[in-house]
């Protein structure tokens, strides 16, 4: 099974040009910054890819362009687990897998209908990884259509079967997360939290890092936090107060303000998102933004001396 390094794994965004293709200069952009950033890898075709909004070529066709194009230092997992029959799920995810992605990530509420039993979704599991051939998968918690959190149990369950690799956690709840790093102990499984405000308590609980929005903006400070949380824990505790606070942006008008911020860093690109209207970030909102990122920069200048 394919290693997935600690570290911080980015949930990439998708830029489109005005007429709503996928703008493949502007996803290069967004490599080579993550690269820039220090990041290990990419989590590309996930929900923040607006993956549900992207046809079954434009998934994969996205997934090869990333894969091909990411330095060979970093990591690529992909997603796009959103087709509704199971042989559709499979033979998208085979295609990718042999794209050369490192792990194939399924979507956890994909494992059953909302209010089924966990059962139910260990059945789905079983016969997923039993018809697709690969060297490891992950699972994001994706809260869209409907947010199905796995259980420790569960969780222990995925991580024996040895085929596993990856979970994207977005529980936001540190209880949680605890029982999940005991559960997967001795196991291959790693969990990236993708809740800001926990990060730092979850990394001394054994998460392995970081895969959230807000790498989409600051991804060089989590890098620091994930590689230096125990080595200079103070400073550790004074960079958790600032990304705690500032992951407040994402209740903004995400992504459409992630590709603003992404345009006053220099990474160039139509505000144009399937999601959400543009529109919707309005003058006072890019103000926010614009005051947002002065923030930001002054801040990460004053932490990095």
């Amino acid at each position: 099974m394919k290693t997935i390094k600690n570290g911080v794994w980015p949930v990439m965004i998708t830029p489109f040009t005005a007429d709503n293709k996928i703008d493949w200069e502007g996803v290069q952009k967004i490599i080579d910054w993550y690269d820039k950033e220090g990041v290990t890898g990419i989590f590309a075709v996930c929900q923040s890819s607006e993956m549900f909004y992207l046809s079954k070529q434009e998934r994969y066709d996205l997934a090869k362009f990333v894969i091909d194009n990411t330095p060979k230092h970093m990591g690529v997992v992909v997603s796009g687990h959103v087709a509704e029959k199971v042989e559709d799920q499979i033979a998208e995810a085979q295609a990718i897998v042999d794209a050369g992605a490192d792990s194939y990530v399924f979507i956890s509420n994909q494992f059953a209908r909302e209010g089924e039993s966990e059962d139910v979704a260990k059945k789905s599991i079983e016969y997923l990884i039993n018809h697709i051939e690969a060297d490891s998968f992950g699972v994001y918690e994706c809260p869209y259509p409907y947010k199905r959190v796995l259980s420790a149990d569960l969780l222990k369950w995925i991580a024996e079967t040895g085929k596993f690799a990856f979970l994207k956690d977005t529980c936001c709840d540190l209880s949680q997360i605890k029982a999940k790093c005991d559960a997967i102990k001795g196991t291959e499984l790693k969990i990236f939290n993708a809740n800001a405000a926990t990060l730092l308590e979850s990394l001394r609980m054994g998460c392995s890092g970081y895969s959230g929005v807000m790498a989409n903006f600051h991804a060089s400070l989590y890098a620091w936090l994930v590689d230096n949380y125990e080595k200079e824990p103070e400073r550790a505790e004074q960079l958790m107060d600032f990304i705690g606070a500032a992951s407040m942006v994402e209740c903004q008008v995400y992504p459409v303000n992630c590709k603003y911020h992404m345009n006053l860093m220099g990474v160039d690109m139509d505000l144009m998102t399937r999601t959400k209207d543009a529109a919707l970030l309005t003058g006072s909102k890019k103000l926010e933004i614009d005051q947002f990122y002065n923030i930001e920069q002054r801040y990460i200048k004053h932490f990095f001396g």
